[in-house]
């Protein structure tokens, strides 16, 4: 799942980062509410974890600023306060849970598996574009009813193609959702991955479904009507 995650503590940023990513997770991080604002409004996300003290709009701020625009996107609070009302007020606003400091980062991914569900996630836990299949749960895909054996890199950036299909990624954008952090924009990562992903695909479907924008990056080819 795609996670945006909102935090300014180094060390807990840090610690959540790699525990969500061993979980299987894509994490998208910033360290201020208006930052993390904006991230929320221009991309899609599965949840929100979102700490209330940050700098900027401070989380809930931010909470009600999403709630006003009708996004629906699941958010968890994280907070070190443990008043109720402050856990009345992110409930109030729209809040689907909260978790107070310190927590252990398996806690944290039950409630993400739980606010999904809630949510109507069931649904949202299969991408089907054209004869390909993903299942976001097991990391299952099958192309044609015919399972794919993919590694954890390649499976996060088939999702991450297939949740858009018609829109152009740049490998920068792509680096930075499925990697996690800066690499040399020069590197050739994305191209290996992509590579090795249409290599496991094309036997079975021969179409070209990943396909490569000369100069900016690679967008996943939407089926013919």
């Amino acid at each position: 799942m795609n996670i945006l995650f909102v935090e300014d503590e180094a060390k807990i940023a840090n610690f959540v980062r790699a525990g969500l990513k061993e979980h299987g997770f894509v994490v998208d991080y910033c360290d201020n509410g208006n930052e993390g604002y904006s991230r929320a409004l221009d991309n899609q996300y599965d949840v929100v974890v979102l700490d209330i003290m940050v700098p900027g709009k401070d989380g809930l701020s931010v909470l009600k600023h999403l709630r006003r625009q009708g996004r629906n996107v699941p958010v968890i609070l994280l907070t070190a306060r443990n008043e109720l009302d402050d856990r009345l007020e992110g409930l109030n606003l729209g809040a689907d849970d909260y978790i107070a400091k310190p927590f252990f980062v398996e806690e944290l991914v039950a409630r993400i598996h739980a606010v999904v569900r809630r949510s109507g996630g069931e649904r949202q836990n299969f991408l089907s574009v054209g004869p390909l299949t993903l299942d976001r749960i097991t990391r299952v895909v099958t192309c044609h009813q015919q399972a794919i054996e993919l590694t954890s890199r390649e499976f996060n950036l088939l999702e991450y193609l297939m949740r858009s299909p018609g829109r152009v990624l740049t490998r920068t954008q792509i680096l930075e959702h499925v990697w996690g952090y800066d690499f040399n924009p020069n590197t050739n990562v994305v191209d290996v991955c992509i590579q090795r992903i249409r290599k496991k695909i094309d036997p079975i479907d021969s179409a070209c479904w990943i396909e490569s924008i000369r100069g900016v990056g690679y967008r996943f080819r939407q089926p013919d009507p």
